[in-house]
């Protein structure tokens, strides 16, 4: 029922942000079918694993083809005629090697959405270097500033590289090229690298620093933990909480509710006080467990929320009441966003095997039982 129903999407496999990309496409409706390497397994040798932690390939069928194989080609050729999308994330160059680079495939189907995901980016003087989140956001003027003041930067996960600046922006750029190619009727070559992704992602610090709004030096800023109404501190139970009140008013109703005195705190936007206004509240902070300051803060215009882990986050009564966490496959995982009124998205199924769907997907996307059964015999699928 999403709204990218009837889509048809062939994710040829790889890992972290390629994998998110399908997740996303596939919670919002689309058939994504995942292309794995092809692995032989005998009869009953999966046997029953339980359920899999691979949640970023949930959603999708699985086939599993031998790229290395000329026949193996073919059939990934064949799926690329039919699909509106296909999106690969391999070092630059290795599509072409195998012969399934955009050219090929946009030969076979000129619809056809070619979505490349990379770290550097298709060409440039570290386009062929290998290269993890971490350096892609450092190059890209993020890491820099995350982090405290006179300590060394800390990776936020891979959240900012791999998952929004790499990711999230192949999906959304392949929705893109989907919404052009109605007015168009042709297809296109959609060029995500993390490194650019995360440097747009940047975009309201460059134009506060050119403001005179932030400083270079990380730690001392408005809201990257410089202020003391923008930061998590320590409760009395070794537990943390959070406040980000940054309007005027937002900042009156925690300076109330909390009892901390406005004349000895000095004005807000006052920078020479916020080292030592920290301390302050960090000091007020630990005399309550964070329950109890939930209590007392928890859904008031202080803007405060306790720090929940992995665990607790589905728990909490506001994440419980909107389903942001939903089960699948007795697996309790993060439900899919945004949301829409009429074309529901959903998570499809659970994460599938490797291979798993190899000749049923492949029936239904066109493929003969003669044709499947020669394929098999000649190892090109699996």
């Amino acid at each position: 029922m999403g709204p990218l129903k009837g889509i048809r999407v062939v994710e040829v496999a790889g890992i972290g942000p390629g994998p998110f990309c399908g997740m996303m496409l596939s919670d919002m409706g689309a058939e994504v079918l995942r292309v794995d390497r092809a692995v032989r397994v005998r009869p009953g040798e999966r046997g029953d694993r339980g359920p899999s932690g691979d949640l970023l390939a949930r959603g999708r069928r699985s086939v599993g083809v031998d790229l290395k194989s000329s026949r193996g080609v073919e059939v990934v050729l064949r799926l690329a005629e039919r699909a509106d999308v296909l999106f690969e994330g391999f070092r630059p160059g290795v599509m072409e090697r195998l012969g399934l680079g955009p050219d090929v495939c946009l030969e076979r189907n000129s619809r056809l959405i070619y979505g490349r995901m990379t770290g550097w980016g298709q060409e440039g003087p570290m386009a062929q270097a290998a290269g993890h989140d971490i350096n892609y956001i450092a190059l890209a003027g993020v890491l820099d500033h995350v982090g405290r003041k006179g300590e060394p930067p800390v990776p936020p996960l891979n959240l900012v590289g791999d998952f929004g600046g790499g990711g999230l922006m192949l999906a959304y750029g392949i929705v893109c090229a989907l919404l052009e190619r109605e007015r168009s009727g042709k297809g296109q070559v959609v060029d995500a690298a993390m490194v650019d992704g995360a440097a747009t992602l940047m975009t309201m610090f460059h134009g506060m620093r050119l403001m005179g709004m932030w400083r270079d030096e990380k730690g001392v800023n408005l809201i990257d933990g410089g202020s003391h109404f923008y930061d998590a501190y320590e409760c009395k139970d070794g537990k943390y909480i959070s406040v980000g009140a940054i309007e005027s008013q937002f900042y009156a109703e925690l300076l109330e509710k909390t009892g901390l005195d406005p004349a000895a705190l000095g004005p807000q936007m006052d920078q020479s006080r916020w080292s030592a206004n920290k301390g302050t509240v960090a000091a007020l902070f630990r005399t309550k467990t964070r329950d109890e300051w939930c209590k007392l803060l928890e859904g008031s215009d202080a803007c405060f929320a306790p720090v929940l882990s992995m665990t607790e986050a589905p728990q909490h009564p506001h994440n419980r009441q909107r389903e942001t966490f939903v089960e699948v496959g007795g697996v309790m995982q993060p439900a899919p966003a945004p949301r829409f009124s009429r074309t529901k998205a959903q998570i499809q199924g659970p994460p599938a095997i490797p291979g798993e769907h190899t000749e049923a997907a492949l029936r239904d996307w066109g493929f003969t039982a003669a044709e499947i059964s020669a394929l098999t015999s000649e190892s090109a699928i699996a």
